[in-house]
């Protein structure tokens, strides 16, 4: 049941960014799917790696449609870890991963 669960989430995952248009790149000295999505407006919504069978892997970063990142993080096998930020025009939150769950939250101004 729950392979089930995680396989239909990885679905909803895939289809929404289906409709996104995307550049793929298989790196063969990795083993990893590179892809890039994009926005409407053609500027860079999101990079990072995939697994071959389809689970995120490495660094991952999201910009919003003006180029500006505002989030980047690491996936270890389809699970956040480490330190991921989130960025806005005032503030940057840090947040600690274990075990896909929140263990640390910070948050500091931008100066």
């Amino acid at each position: 049941m729950k392979k089930c669960i995680l396989f239909f989430a990885f679905l909803i995952t895939v289809v929404s960014f289906g409709q996104q248009k995307r550049d793929l790149k298989l790196n063969k000295d990795t083993n990893l799917i590179e892809v890039v999505y994009y926005h409407d407006n053609g500027v860079v919504s999101q990079t990072g790696t995939y697994t071959a069978d389809g689970k995120l892997q490495g660094e991952w970063l999201s910009f919003d449609t003006a180029g500006k990142k505002i989030v980047s993080g690491n996936y270890d096998n389809g699970k956040k870890v480490g330190k991921w930020f989130y960025y806005t025009n005032e503030t940057v939150k840090e947040v600690d991963y274990s075990n896909n769950a929140i263990a640390n939250l910070k948050e500091s101004e931008i100066q």
